[in-house]
């Protein structure tokens, strides 16, 4: 059984992973200092809400997960990396008498708008109790010349 987490500043079951605010223009990624630092150690799983408001026709977003197993930077092994990309696995097809190769890679993951209106929905993800901070990375990629609002809330459990 996992240990109970107390809601508190430190271990918040509902935190937001970035503000309501216009995605960067250009399609560029949203800045490494601006992103907020989620404080995830022991939640098995998480469910981001998002919400977005296309800037005009064509509106999309990519999103990256990105997460780090050490608590604080200063924890990070010399040569390793703080912060990884959530990857996507596929299997490969098991045929008698082969060998079967699979293939994995970063995710990268696009919302295109159905309108104009304001859109939300939900995404989730295993964390399985190792992960300690998640980030969530975003930029226009739709209409880069109009770049939409984008709000993401996060919820733990």
């Amino acid at each position: 059984m996992p240990p109970t987490v107390p809601i508190s500043a430190t271990y918040l079951n509902m935190q937001i992973a970035r503000v309501s605010a216009i995605l960067l223009a250009a399609g560029a990624w949203d800045l490494d200092a601006g992103l907020l630092i989620l404080p995830c150690p022991y939640f098995d799983d998480v469910t981001l809400n998002f919400t977005y408001t296309r800037g005009g026709a064509g509106g999309a977003f990519d999103f990256q997960i990105e997460y780090s197993p050490y608590s604080i930077a200063a924890n990070v092994p010399a040569g390793a990396q703080q912060w990884m990309v959530m990857p996507l696995y596929a299997s490969g097809a098991v045929v008698a008498g082969a060998d079967t190769t699979s293939t994995i890679q970063r995710e990268l993951i696009t919302y295109q708008a159905t309108g104009a209106a304001v859109e939300t929905f939900p995404y989730s993800v295993a964390l399985d109790g190792t992960i300690e901070r998640l980030r969530i990375r975003a930029r226009e990629s739709g209409n880069v010349g109009a770049p939409g609002t984008l709000q993401i809330q996060a919820v733990f459990s």
